[in-house]
């Protein structure tokens, strides 16, 4: 005689245990935007610790030989930029939260490009260099903030549009999860948070950007 199949238990989350998942899932976003923003923060000081030491130290008067200067009109365009596309970032997130999807995703779309020019006159201004990395203190301090500038406005700018790629490929879902519920929507939610830690890591680019372009184009 046949043994009778029990069928497997369905389980089911409760209200306060989707609750707490969806504050796990917003914090640990919140979270790795500022441990990302800190190791930023140390790579940053880090060059400027060396910038200010070979400056002062000044040995055999190579830091800064003939007062050569990386090309300050590219660099006040690269700094230009930059900083209206942290403000693009910024605003996006603005209209975001008051639930404006077009207008944030206009923004989004166009701090994208913003990056993709910086990224473009930030490589393009190494080919134009009238130096050689290593040729003085000054050189050997440009082309590490040159290097880290790209990584920085790279990841920004591949941050913010994975963020707009995902709000086009879930829009289907949040969609659905509004006509359920009519509430504030746990991908929304999420998408909001992702947002955030952008934008924030955008304006920390922009003010580390402002810092050193007073450094190597205007001291």
């Amino acid at each position: 005689m046949a043994e009778k199949t029990s069928d497997p238990p369905i389980l089911t989350e409760t209200a306060e245990e989707i609750a707490y998942e969806q504050r796990g899932a917003e914090g640990a976003l919140w979270t790795g935007s500022r441990l990302v923003v800190g190791i930023g923060v140390f790579a940053m000081a880090s060059l400027a610790f060396a910038y200010f030491y070979l400056r002062s130290s000044n040995n055999e008067q190579l830091w800064r030989p003939g007062g050569i200067t990386a090309p300050t009109a590219t660099g006040a365009a690269i700094f230009a930029v930059t900083a209206a596309t942290g403000a693009f970032c910024v605003f996006a997130r603005r209209r975001f939260q008051r639930g404006l999807n077009l207008d944030w995703q206009v923004a989004g779309w166009t701090a994208v490009l913003g990056g993709l020019v910086a990224l473009g006159l930030q490589i393009w201004e190494l080919t134009q260099l009238s130096f050689y990395p290593g040729s003085s203190g000054y050189a050997s301090c440009f082309i590490g903030w040159a290097s880290l500038n790209i990584a920085m406005i790279f990841a920004g700018t591949y941050w913010i549009e994975t963020i707009l790629a995902r709000s086009l490929r879930l829009r289907r879902a949040m969609v659905e999860e509004g006509a359920r519920s009519g509430a504030p929507l746990p991908t929304q939610r999420l998408l909001g948070a992702n947002l955030e830690g952008c934008s924030f890591f955008w304006m920390f680019g922009v003010v580390a950007a402002g810092f050193f372009w007073l450094l190597f184009y205007v001291i």
